[in-house]
């Protein structure tokens, strides 16, 4: 038996030529021993048939399905007998042999015989095999497992599904952090199209939130996917100004099924937009705890005898998780009664928040000078509305913003201002000016309506603290 029968395969040779090595060279391999190495280093399972459908190949794969060896298969007339049943072979050998006079590939499925007696439900792709002259010479038939092919199948759909159908984002990030294949949802959500984003650096697409993301994903390739997904919170660069969103992501380590040992080939990024669901949540969080503060105020300021504490209470209470810094001016003098003009607005600071920003709200204003505010002062246009009135410093360097404030008699570090007025009994009776610093956002109508009704409780408990020292009508 020739070295090509030994390996799983026969070649025929001529009557007056002798049998050869193949070899290339002194230290070249040969060539059946070469063909053979391909062939059962083959995940697919392959036999051949020479044109009178005798078996000519058996790789290892079709071994390990089928557990005949090649020693046993090759060189046998077809499947009959022992690896089809009798009553099927005619069918099956006569569909397999088809394909040498068809175009293209046949896929077919049978029920092949294990050595043990045992059947496997196979699918086959065959196709003819040429020779020298283009004539059929035989067939070579690939199989495996249906399952296993059903499975190969279920990846791939679902590979297909993820990147065109996907009602959220994935993204195929290579090792270098850089976009391989990215589908339509995540292209939408990332502002670009689907093949403008591969290959480019994350910090091209995003401006805030690369650092998080970039340390999420070099963490899976080094440790594999989280227990659980994570929220990252990124700013989408945009022509019409940066978006920021929040988008919840899992994240799974891709690894070559060819290499012995995992070899990262990358990470699969799945993420959601939660941007609206995250805002309600912090707008209900925000709101639930100020309604316990107002609350919690409440019940303070009524254990205070003089109701012009029980003002700073409420200033002391709305400061937390709000602002910095508060401020309390008395209108003295021509103040507006019912809309009417009685001169110009003079205002006393009466309370105000301490310098630091820590600590009680401090009782001012004893001895009744009014304070320096320029006209269009933000406090003197919330009196002069009655309504609340909102003023930014926006962004300026920290100098000009510390002259800005300063200007308007507020603490150095004030950025961002809000005006509430303060009524009771249909009577203006002054100011509140909650002051943030540059570690806080600007206020925003949410937060008037917050402070508006700090600004009743605040204005009820002066109006009665003037009424009881002989003030009020």
């Amino acid at each position: 038996m020739s070295a090509s029968r030994r390996s799983g395969t026969t070649d025929e040779l001529g009557p007056d030529e002798p049998e050869r090595d193949g070899a290339e060279g002194p230290d070249g391999p040969d060539g059946s021993d070469l063909l053979a190495a391909l062939l059962d280093g083959m995940d697919a399972a392959l036999c051949a048939f020479d044109a009178h459908g005798v078996v000519t190949h058996w790789n290892r794969e079709a071994e390990r399905i089928l557990g005949w060896t090649a020693a046993e298969a090759v060189g046998r007339p077809g499947f009959a007998g022992w690896a089809v049943r009798s009553a099927d072979a005619e069918e099956v050998e006569g569909r397999l042999m088809s394909a040498m006079h068809a175009p293209g590939r046949q896929v077919h499925e049978f029920a092949l015989l294990t050595k043990d007696g045992g059947r496997v439900l196979v699918r086959t792709q065959s196709a003819a095999v040429r020779g020298p002259d283009g004539k059929p010479a035989g067939v070579y038939c690939a199989f495996s497992e249906v399952h296993a092919q059903i499975d190969l199948e279920r990846s791939i759909a679902l590979s297909e599904a993820l990147f065109e159908d996907a009602s959220w984002g994935v993204v195929l990030v290579d090792a270098d952090l850089r976009p391989a294949v990215v589908n339509s949802h995540a292209a939408r959500a990332l502002g670009t199209g689907r093949t403008a984003a591969l290959g480019r650096p994350l910090g091209d697409l995003l401006s805030q939130g690369v650092e998080e993301l970039e340390s999420a994903l070099t963490h899976v390739l080094a440790e594999g996917a989280p227990p659980a997904p994570a929220e990252i919170w990124v700013s989408v660069r945009s022509t019409e100004g940066d978006k920021r969103r929040c988008w919840r992501s899992g994240f799974v380590r891709l690894a070559s099924p060819l290499a012995e040992e995992p070899v990262p080939l990358g990470v699969a990024w799945l993420f959601v937009d939660v941007t609206e669901a995250k805002h309600g949540e912090q707008e209900t969080s925000m709101l639930r705890f100020r309604g316990n503060q107002l609350h919690r105020a409440a019940r303070a300021a009524a254990e205070c005898e003089d109701p012009t504490e029980a003002a700073t209470v409420h200033l002391d209470f709305a400061l937390a998780g709000f602002a910095d810094h508060a401020l309390v001016d008395r209108v003295v003098g021509g103040a507006p009664v019912d809309g009417e003009e009685r001169g110009p607005v003079r205002l006393v600071r009466v309370a105000a928040s301490p310098s630091g920003g820590t600590g009680p709200t401090l009782l001012t204003g004893q001895a009744g000078l009014p304070v320096r505010y320029a006209e269009g002062h933000p406090a003197l246009q919330c009196v002069e509305r009655i309504g609340s009135v909102r003023a930014t410093v926006g962004t300026v360097p920290a100098e000009q913003a510390r002259e800005w404030a300063l200007a308007r008699q507020w603490p150095a570090d004030a950025v961002h201002a809000l005006c509430a007025v303060l009524r009771s009994r249909g009577r203006t009776l002054g100011v509140v000016t909650f002051l943030r610093s540059a570690g806080r956002s600007p206020f925003e109508r949410s937060d008037a309506a917050y402070a508006e009704d700090v600004a009743v409780r605040v204005a009820t408990a002066l109006d009665l603290a003037a009424l009881l020292n002989g003030r009020g009508d």
